[in-house]
């Protein structure tokens, strides 16, 4: 009769604790040190500063947002999940003045490394405005006003961040710079992988330098420089390029015009020679084809690029920005 001896069975039964231990304790480990399987833990807020971390971060990041994708960023409401995942991040990164619940949130999180992509270039608007978040006028050129790398990344560099329009990465220059922060930013929050992150960050901010230079070209003879869109997040690309961006209702995407408001965009359709009325994939495009079916205009599609979903005209930020560019030649009549 074989007689299995106790010790050994209690000895392997303890080691395999201590082994569930240990392999507990390295993750809480890397949960803590704002890693996941050796990579960064980056917590994007939405899909502009996502695509940033995912091109920039490469193969170094594990990137997620907090706003899924068909969800409208400005009304988002964290969950207490959400919230928890930011604590556990090893990089955050975040644009202020979208998305208010967000916000609060990161300023309450104690973590070392988070960026506010509001504080890597210009989110004032410098033209005259008359409460209708016009662009500037002028002569299609736009206005560079640093954006070849001027050392708008430093904190505290008097940037308006405030009052101003906050969609600065539909100015294709203006996300430049905020690219050439965060590949700095990431490189401080993984030293071991700086080069790669500055080597990213610059290949995007040459792609970003090209996307201008086509905008620039497309949009620079026209038979009308203005455009009416339900949603006022055009001011930075309007300024950019010599625009003038005429608002349904304001900043909020859902909000509904007065009835001045409308009969004065029906006497601006027709004194600037305007064809179309734009409306955007994540809100009702219900006002936008009210007002053109008033004043004989079509509609077409502005993408604010809040967020990527099976309806955007395009897989990515890039694929947006074309989309966008060939329906503005279209409604102002580039030549």
């Amino acid at each position: 009769m074989n007689v299995r001896p106790l010790i050994p069975t209690a000895v392997t039964a303890g080691a395999a604790a201590l082994g569930l231990l240990a392999l507990s304790a390295c993750s809480t480990a890397d949960a803590s040190d704002g890693r996941e399987d050796g990579k960064l833990k980056v917590v994007a807020s939405f899909y502009p500063m996502q695509f940033l971390a995912e091109r920039i971060g490469g193969d170094h990041v594990k990137v997620s947002t907090l706003t899924k994708p068909g969800v409208e960023p400005h009304d988002l409401e964290l969950k207490p999940r959400q919230a928890a995942q930011l604590e556990k991040a090893g990089y955050i990164l975040y644009l202020k003045g979208v998305q208010p619940a967000v916000d609060t949130a990161i300023e309450k999180t104690d973590i070392d490394h988070k960026t506010d992509a509001a504080k890597l270039a210009d989110t004032g608007l410098h033209t005259e405005d008359d409460g209708h978040d016009h662009g500037a006028e002028g002569d299609g050129h736009g206005h560079d006003q640093g954006a070849e790398g001027d050392g708008h990344g430093a904190e505290g560099d008097g940037h308006d961040h405030g009052e101003g329009d906050p969609h600065l990465w539909l100015d294709p220059l203006k996300y430049a710079q905020v690219a050439d922060g965060v590949g700095a930013a990431l490189a401080k929050a993984d030293p071991d992988h700086a080069a790669d992150y500055r080597k990213n960050a610059a290949a995007l901010v040459t792609e970003l330098k090209a996307l201008h230079t086509s905008f620039e070209q497309g949009l620079k003879n026209t038979t009308t420089r203005t455009f009416v869109t339900t949603h006022s997040a055009f001011g930075h690309l309007a300024e950019r390029y010599g625009l003038k961006q005429e608002g349904i209702a304001g900043i909020d995407p859902e909000a509904e015009p007065s009835p001045a408001r409308i009969k004065e965009l029906q006497t601006i359709a027709q004194r600037d020679r305007v064809t179309t009325v734009f409306f955007e994939t994540l809100a009702s495009d219900r006002t936008a084809k009210t007002l053109a079916g008033d004043t004989g205009l079509r509609t077409d599609v502005l993408d604010p690029l809040e967020g990527i979903t099976e309806k955007s005209k395009g897989r990515d930020y890039f694929g947006v920005m074309n989309a966008n560019l060939t329906a503005l030649k279209t409604a102002l009549g580039a030549k």
